[in-house]
Formats: C-alpha cells, sequence, structure tokens
C-alpha cells in the first residue's frame, strides 16, 4: 500500500471524527434545544388566532350555521383490520387513529395487547378554515352531524339556516391505512365570494416517542413534503426549522422513525409553510409539526376537494403500493419516506437489498438470521477481490527484501524520486499492482454504506428478538444507568462492544499485513496510522452505543467474516510458491525488451524524466548568468 493509500486512510479517519463530533453537537441539541421548542406548533397557534378572530362571529345568532355552535362532541369509529379511526363531530375531524398490527415500546415491554396509538386530538388536529363574505369561517367552532354512517364511511355535515351544506366525507379503505376524505359545498354561493378558489388548512402534530431510544427514533424523524414533478424534500431531523415552499406540493409527512401520518391532496396544495420544532428527551415526545397550506376549493359545488390521509408504518413495499390506491393524477411515490441513502448507495438498497430482504423475510426466518445471511451474501460477493488484494499484498511482502534493497540504494531524500521510481519498475517486471489492495475497500464501502442507511428504517426489524437483544431495531443494553454520561448515555450495547473489539481485531490483522509490505519512509508512516488506526474502534464505540442492535450486529458478523476471511487466505498462500511465480513473470518480461513499464510505473518515470530536464534547465541558466 503506497503513500496514497495512507493519506486516504488519514482523510478516512478524519471523515469518521468529523462524524462523531457531528453526532455530539447533535445529541447536545436534543438535550438542550431551543426556548421557543415548549411553544405551540405553529398551526395549532394559527389555528387559535383564526379561532380568536372569528369568536364573535361563531356566537352571533346571525351566523348562518348558528345552530351547529352547540352541540356535544361524540365520536364515530371506522375501522377495518389494520386501524381504528376515530372522527369527532366538533369540528368534523380526525379525533384519533390506532394502529391494531404494531405496539409501542412500553407496551412491548410491559406485554400488554394495545394498539399503538399514532394519532391523538390531545396532541393533533387538522381543521380548516374558509373565507366567506362576512368573516373567516373555522369549522372547529361548529358540530357536524353524522350522516351515512357505516364501519367504514361516515358524512360529518354542517346545515346552515337556509339549507346550504358543507360536507366532509371520510371513507376508510378495506384492510388498508387508506382514508380518503372529501370537502365539498352545496349551495353556498351566496355565502362566499366569487372570486373564492381555495380553502385554507392548519395541521399540526406533536409526534409521540414509540420507541425504546429517543436519540436513534429522533434522528430519523422529520417532516417531509413532496413538491410537485420534484423530489422529496425534508426538514432538519435535529434542530428547529420552519420553511416556506414557493412551489406546489402534493404531500406532507409527519414523520418518525417507523410510522407516517401523510396528507395527500388529488390536486397539488399550494402556500404552504411547514415547521419542525425539536422537544426535549425524556417528555414523551419527538417534535412539534405543522403545517399550513391551501387547497383548490370550488364554491359552486360542482367539484369535490379530495384528500387523503395515510396512517401506517413507514415500509418501502408497502407504501409503494399506495399508488394504486391513489385520489390524484400523479404519482405519489410515497416510498421515498423511507430513506434509502445518497444515489448509488440508494440503488444498492432498492435493487439488491430490498430483493433480498424480502425473499428471506418471506422464509419465516429470524431476522437475527436474515442478517447473518444477508452478510454472508454480501461477502461471497466480494470474496473474489478480497482475493485478489490480499494476493497483491501477499506479492509485496515477498518481494519486500528486494524493495529493501532500493532504499538501502538510495537511502538520501533527494533521491525519493529514484528510489520510487525503482520500486514502481521492479513491481511492474515481477507483475505486481500497488494498488490492487485498495480494491475491496472500493467495492465493500458502497456497500457497508448502504446497509448503515437501511437496517434503521427497516420496520421489519421492530420489535423482533435475536439472542440477548429483545428488539433489533434499538439498541441492546447489558448494563444500563439512570444518569446519561455525555457520548455515552444511559448504557452499554453489548453487540457495539462485540462490534468495536472486532474491528480492533481487523485492524490489527489489517495492520500486520501492511508492515509486511513496507520498507523505509512508508514503514515509518506506517507506525503513525497504527495509532490511528487503533483509536478508530474507540470512536465507534461513541458513535454506535446507541444506535440499533441490527446494525451493530451487521458490523460485528461483517468484520468477523472478514477477520476469518483474511486468517483463511493467509494460511493457504505459499509465499515460496508465490515467489517462484513472480520470478517467473520476471524473467518472461526480462526476455521482452519491448515491454515498457505501465501504470503508475509509467507516470513516475515520465514524471522523473520531467524532473531531471527541469534540473538541466535550471543548471543551464544559472550556468550562462555566471558568464
Amino acid at each position: 500500500m503506497d503513500k496514497n493509500t495512507i493519506i486516504g486512510l488519514f482523510l478516512i479517519a478524519a471523515v469518521l471524527i468529523g462524524f462523531s463530533w457531528y453526532n455530539t453537537n447533535q445529541e447536545r441539541n436534543l438535550q438542550h434545544p431551543q426556548a421557543e421548542q415548549t411553544s405551540l406548533p405553529a398551526a395549532k397557534q394559527y389555528s387559535q388566532q383564526s379561532h380568536n378572530s372569528v369568536k364573535k362571529a361563531a356566537t352571533d345568532s346571525t351566523d348562518i350555521f348558528f345552530a351547529a355552535t352547540k352541540g356535544e362532541a361524540k365520536d364515530i369509529t371506522l375501522q377495518n383490520a389494520k386501524i381504528r379511526v376515530k372522527v369527532s363531530t366538533k369540528g368534523g375531524s380526525v379525533e384519533s387513529v390506532e394502529l391494531k398490527e404494531y405496539k409501542s415500546y412500553q407496551d412491548f415491554e410491559a406485554q400488554k395487547d394495545k394498539p399503538l396509538l399514532l394519532y391523538s386530538s390531545k396532541d393533533a388536529n387538522l381543521n380548516f378554515l374558509l373565507d366567506t363574505k362576512e368573516n373567516t369561517m373555522d369549522f372547529s367552532n361548529y358540530y357536524f352531524e353524522p350522516v351515512n354512517v357505516t364501519d367504514s364511511t361516515v358524512t360529518m355535515r354542517l346545515t346552515a339556516q337556509d339549507g346550504a351544506t358543507i360536507d366532509i366525507d371520510y371513507k376508510l379503505l378495506k384492510d388498508n391505512y387508506l382514508l380518503n376524505f372529501d370537502v365539498k359545498a352545496q349551495g353556498m354561493q351566496k355565502h362566499l365570494p366569487s372570486s373564492l378558489n381555495s380553502i385554507q388548512l392548519a395541521w399540526h402534530d406533536r409526534v409521540s416517542q414509540h420507541e425504546k431510544g429517543f436519540y436513534f427514533e429522533n434522528m430519523y424523524s422529520t417532516l417531509t413534503y413532496k413538491k410537485h414533478d420534484d423530489d422529496t424534500k425534508k426538514l432538519s431531523e435535529n434542530e428547529t426549522e420552519e420553511e416556506s415552499v414557493t412551489e406546489s406540493v402534493d404531500w406532507i409527512a409527519f414523520k418518525n422513525q417507523y410510522f407516517s401520518s401523510v396528507l395527500m391532496a388529488a390536486d397539488p396544495m399550494q402556500k404552504v409553510n411547514v415547521k419542525s420544532q425539536q422537544l426535549e428527551e425524556n417528555s414523551g415526545y419527538l417534535k412539534n409539526y405543522s403545517a399550513d397550506m391551501t387547497a383548490s376549493f370550488d364554491a359552486s359545488g360542482t367539484k369535490t376537494t379530495k384528500f387523503q390521509f395515510y396512517f401506517g408504518p413507514n415500509n418501502y413495499r408497502l407504501l409503494q403500493s399506495m399508488d394504486n390506491f391513489k385520489v390524484s393524477e400523479f404519482d405519489n411515490d410515497l416510498q421515498d419516506l423511507v430513506y434509502l441513502g445518497w444515489p448509488i448507495v440508494k440503488w444498492i438498497n432498492r435493487f439488491f437489498t430490498l430483493y433480498v430482504f424480502d425473499f428471506l423475510t418471506k422464509l419465516g426466518l429470524p431476522m437475527g438470521v436474515v442478517l447473518l445471511l444477508i452478510t454472508l451474501l454480501i461477502r461471497v460477493i466480494v470474496y473474489v477481490p478480497t482475493r485478489k488484494s490480499f494476493l497483491s499484498s501477499a506479492k509485496m511482502r515477498v518481494l519486500k527484501p528486494k524493495v529493501d534493497a532500493i532504499a538501502a540504494k538510495y537511502p538520501k531524500q533527494e533521491d525519493a524520486m529514484k528510489r520510487q521510481q525503482e520500486t514502481m519498475s521492479l513491481y511492474s517486471q515481477y507483475g505486481v499492482s500497488p494498488m490492487g489492495g485498495c480494491l475491496p475497500m472500493l467495492i465493500q464501502m458502497p456497500v457497508l454504506v448502504a446497509m448503515f442507511n437501511f437496517v434503521p428504517n427497516a420496520i421489519e426489524l421492530r420489535q423482533k428478538s435475536f439472542l440477548w437483544a429483545d428488539d433489533l431495531s434499538t439498541y441492546d443494553s447489558i448494563i444500563s444507568w439512570n444518569t446519561n454520561i455525555w457520548g455515552l448515555g444511559n448504557h452499554l450495547s453489548l453487540f457495539c462492544l462485540l462490534f468495536c473489539a472486532t474491528n480492533l481485531l481487523y485492524s490489527i490483522m489489517t495492520m500486520k499485513q501492511q508492515r509486511e509490505t513496507m520498507s523505509g519512509e512508508q514503514a515509518q508512516q506506517m507506525k503513525m496510522m497504527q495509532w490511528m488506526m487503533m483509536l478508530m474502534p474507540l470512536f465507534f464505540f461513541f458513535m454506535f452505543n446507541k444506535y440499533s442492535a441490527g446494525l451493530n450486529y451487521f458490523y460485528f458478523i461483517s468484520l468477523l467474516l472478514g477477520a476469518l476471511t483474511m486468517w483463511y487466505l493467509r494460511k493457504t498462500t505459499d509465499d515460496k510458491k508465490l515467489l517462484a511465480k513472480l520470478e517467473a513473470n520476471y524473467q518472461a518480461n526480462k526476455n521482452n525488451p519491448n515491454k515498457k513499464p505501465s501504470g503508475l510505473a509509467a507516470r513516475l518515470e515520465a514524471l522523473q524524466k520531467q524532473q531531471e530536464e527541469m534540473l538541466k534547465r535550471q543548471q543551464e541558466i544559472q550556468q550562462r548568468r555566471q558568464h
């Protein structure tokens, strides 16, 4: 491994240190959020301000819906095999949503048979506001009448004194997580401005913590929205952020790690303002989400304003299938809620990891076994380049005495170029590529990064136990305590310790292999690198102690298999036979005088010639000046 490779390793270490610093700052932001984060969500504040501005109208006997300003709030329950939705007559909005097939971590740990409460009016509300000729009509001020009630449908109706109506029709799809709802006015033309073409929506949700670890769940929870005919965007996962979107928006998602509440519209929404506020750890909540927007509205009642709610898990294939039930003419691409990584990494997860994971999951195997088999498959795929890399290092190892002789021939620093050129020429003559050792690193790195993005987003791992870990989607703790220690948290993860220990073992084996190929200045540089590589497992420990057991388990198995592969190749490689093969290469190249150096050796030779030419010209110029 040459000097450029060592510099590359330094850069990798710098990236790891920077990532660790970033995570530490993120943790600090989570523990000390801004003072404004304890305030009410923006949409709720907006709703309250609107409520105050129209309060007089709502209690005025001249209000066309005055009869609906008094009443009693009742809940209408809609349900299927997947979810239970309650719709309140007060405001005609969704009161609560329960996911029947899932539990919060608290209920899972306590073994309670209680569905996960994803959405609750205690923390969330979607409110409509409509500009009339007299004022702004706030739907939350009125009691709606439920009509056409079935197990999966209900119409919430407001009836005016003159017979005009406003209906909100809800329909829960069969065995699905989708709730369709339409808003339609009849006979309201004389009460609404002729120029009216939109209805306002104010949506907010204080998202509850559903998983064991606040830090890890919060890291993958973010307000997300999709611009029309454009990419999906998201707000910061660890800081309070607000954004006014100038383009039209297809949908807005209040997302936590494994579940989302998504509001979609048949026609793109306009004037969208979104905000995400970070909440304190141990509050039972992650973030305050809010969104204000407008949707197209036909005052004549000819056209219905159509919406959809998705209340459900962030399962890639499930979200992908939701376009089969869309109310819009365009694809929603809800699967973008499952973040699969950067473009190259995303392609690996999209066209390899997902298919393998789906296939193994359908076999009914334990999730720990699924991850093990994926790791084995990846190691099989990279075995050939790994073997070539090892043989490249082995060839350099058996040629080390000859390289040492070259180093002894050119001991001075000013002869470094000649020393390097002659070393590269030696490698070329014996058929050795010094850069061959870097190939597996280039192949494996995207795969390892792909799994770093895939595992935390795989809801299939949620609340699935393996060995001592009761939930592969969150950290496994062999020791825990009550007080948070900065940079460490309140526990020790055994899978993280195993991962870091195996990383240390793998680093030691790698360094030993590299030392056997280096001499002179490179050997001295390697001594400096040893300390850096030995410290990497310590950095990884502080980074991954709060990460999921599944991710630490994957990296532990991957490095363990890598170390075993390296040990096997070392045991099965005969240095004498390898040297004899290289000597045969040398004789063949020696008998071919027309063969020229290639690759790095050729570039070094050309560089030395340029340097010699420059020195010659400088000497000629100096001689001319002297005469």
